[in-house]
């Protein structure tokens, strides 16, 4: 069982690889094992590519491919059992005569879930379910909240300052160091959307990009019920698709208008339109009154916190947040980022 643990870390690692460009699949790493050796490594590198396995049986040297038949193949998500842009993965298990499988998790999806593993042990194959179960539904907590909820997986986030303050009226506060700006944009680069209210997009003008990191960036969403922002805003560069939410018509060269009543069924209506358009994840970057609602709402799986080592003595306070469960408290320059998953009720 410990060697099985430590090649399924491995396909954690790998999984990894993968992440912002996985669209709305999930990230999954494969690791061929052969006599303690490994053989095979793969994961899943675009949407609409090969999958992990795939990937893992390609990368066996030409001279280890007979090994196939006597090796274990461990994946950090169950094979997929449907045809989709690629075929089954574990048609490709069953053709390459691969003894055993051991997996950390079950497929949400319903097209898999579970028959994947059914179809293997038919076919006399040794298969090992749950190794680190909980990790690998971590792994891809993203594509299980798509699945299951049917909306984005959705990450607050926000940076205070040391006495509880996350700005200062009407004016552009700069609280976290150059570290934390960077790992932002990682961020970025990872997730599919990420939405600011009016005020923050009026006060900083962000360019919400994630040009200090390389990857694809999300897409641009900003409440503006009543049109304050400036129509040379960065928002409206055109530089990245962007969603311009308001309650009347607008018309902008670079930017897609969606028309919304801001009431109480706001958020939700957008989350629908966010699930409707492939949209997996979801970072919230403020202001306070925004993320507030997102709390209250009780719609976030994930908040990211970052206190500055600074403090303002008045000013706008962060959001009013009841949770104090830290699931990983790390130093990121000279701030402290705390990361809490939401309760499971």
């Amino acid at each position: 069982m410990s060697s099985d643990k430590s090649y399924i870390r491995r396909c954690f690692e790998l999984a990894l690889l993968g992440k912002g460009k996985e669209g709305t699949n999930p990230i999954v790493g494969a690791v061929i094992v052969h006599d303690g050796r490994i053989i095979g490594e793969g994961w899943h590198q675009q949407y609409g590519g090969a999958h992990a396995e795939v990937n893992a049986v390609s990368s066996v040297r030409e001279e280890d491919i007979h090994l196939l038949v006597d090796s274990t193949i461990y994946v950090s998500l169950e094979p997929c059992f449907h045809h989709g842009n690629t075929p089954p993965c574990v048609n490709l298990i069953l053709d390459k005569g691969f003894r055993r499988v051991v997996i950390a998790c079950l497929d949400v999806d319903e097209r898999v879930c579970g028959n994947s593993v059914l179809k293997l042990k038919d076919h006399g194959v040794e298969v090992s379910l749950g190794v680190l179960e909980d990790e690998g539904k971590h792994l891809v907590r993203r594509f299980f909240t798509y699945k299951q909820e049917n909306r984005p997986y959705i990450i607050l986030k926000w940076a205070q300052s040391k006495d509880g303050f996350i700005g200062k009226d009407g004016e552009q506060v700069w609280l976290t160091g150059k570290v934390s700006k960077t790992l932002v944009h990682k961020w970025r680069a990872e997730e599919s959307a990420i939405l600011v209210g009016t005020n923050t997009a009026v006060v900083d003008n962000p360019q919400l990009t994630n040009r200090l990191y390389p990857g694809e960036p999300p897409l641009r969403i900003v409440l503006d019920r009543q049109q304050r922002l400036s129509k040379t805003a960065h928002l409206m560069d055109g530089q990245v698709p962007t969603w311009y939410v308001t309650e009347q018509p607008f018309d902008h060269p670079h930017v897609r208008s969606m028309v919304m009543p801001f009431d109480e069924k706001l958020i939700p209506n957008l989350l629908d339109a966010l699930f409707g358009h492939k949209m997996k994840s979801l970072i919230v970057e403020g202001g306070s009154e925004l993320l507030s609602t997102f709390i209250r709402l009780g719609l976030w799986d994930e908040a990211r916190i970052f206190t500055a080592d600074k403090r303002l003595g008045h000013g706008i306070k962060a959001p009013d947040f009841p949770f104090d469960t830290i699931h990983e408290r790390i130093q990121v320059g000279d701030d402290q980022l705390d990361i809490i998953m939401k309760p499971t009720s």
